[in-house]
């Protein structure tokens, strides 16, 4: 995920580091091409929910668009803030919880990337999210949103086994960090209670964060938008713009005010 939209103690420890972030995913670039695409088609400026380290913002501010990103994370926007000025970007950050900010302007194109709207678990903060972004969202504009199509054999796999995420090089040159993860699925809440593992090569020593996402199925998702005064446009299942369909990778929504 780009970062961090929950408040304080849940997932804060997870995205105190923006360097380690970056080394995890900052090589994922399938999804900016996309989000061009759109906004070539529906115009800046753009806000990003989520904006963690910049993965997103940073380079469609490159490719000229007006870009304001915001987190709740320090150390994210610390790192984004360092990059944006290596590359002489002109970007806004705004420190911030999404379900509760107000900056006294509007946008053209709301992207909510990289599954990061998962940090929401609860109706009270989707609906406070989402009213949000229709006080900033420009009567024409539209709101952006990708997450995951959920699968059930990795929501239900074996609790007791460790599966690995990444390994990159520490970036203090102490060695390589490796991260494995196990879970466990709360079907009730329907939060995915994961647990990522740091070791740092041979060490025997682990750091224990916990990544708790909220799973939204596809019907549900497309219900909250609804309920919260959106119209969904165009639901895609891949970067590409593939149709959703049964066995689709992604949800990747595009919504209009209704």
């Amino acid at each position: 995920m780009n970062g961090p939209s929950c408040h304080g103690v849940d997932c804060e420890p997870l995205y105190k580091d923006g360097r380690l972030y970056d080394l995890q995913s900052a090589q994922f670039t399938d999804d900016i091409p996309f989000y061009c695409r759109q906004i070539a088609k529906y115009g800046d400026p753009v806000l990003e929910l989520a904006c963690g380290t910049g993965r997103v913002m940073l380079p469609l501010a490159d490719r000229g668009y007006r870009v304001t990103g915001l987190d709740v994370s320090e150390g994210m926007l610390r790192q984004a803030a360092s990059k944006s000025l290596n590359k002489d970007l002109s970007v806004t950050f705004i420190r911030a919880d999404c379900r509760q900010f107000v900056l006294k302007r509007k946008f053209n194109v709301i992207l909510f990337p990289f599954n990061a709207i998962a940090h929401l678990h609860d109706r009270a903060s989707i609906e406070a999210c989402f009213s949000c972004v229709q006080e900033h969202l420009e009567a024409d504009g539209r709101f952006i949103i990708d997450f995951f199509n959920p699968r059930l054999d990795i929501l239900l796999r074996d609790q007791s086994r460790r599966y690995k995420v990444t390994e990159f090089p520490h970036p203090d040159g102490i060695g390589r960090v490796v991260i494995t993860e196990n879970n466990v699925y709360d079907d009730a809440a329907q939060i995915n209670r994961i647990k990522w593992y740091y070791s740092l090569g041979n060490d025997d020593e682990e750091t224990v964060e916990e990544l708790n996402m909220r799973i939204f199925f596809p019907q549900e998702l497309d219900s909250l938008l609804y309920y919260s005064g959106f119209a969904i446009e165009h639901k895609y299942g891949d970067y590409d713009e593939s149709p959703f369909q049964p066995a689709a990778q992604k949800q990747l929504i595009v919504c209009s005010k209704r």
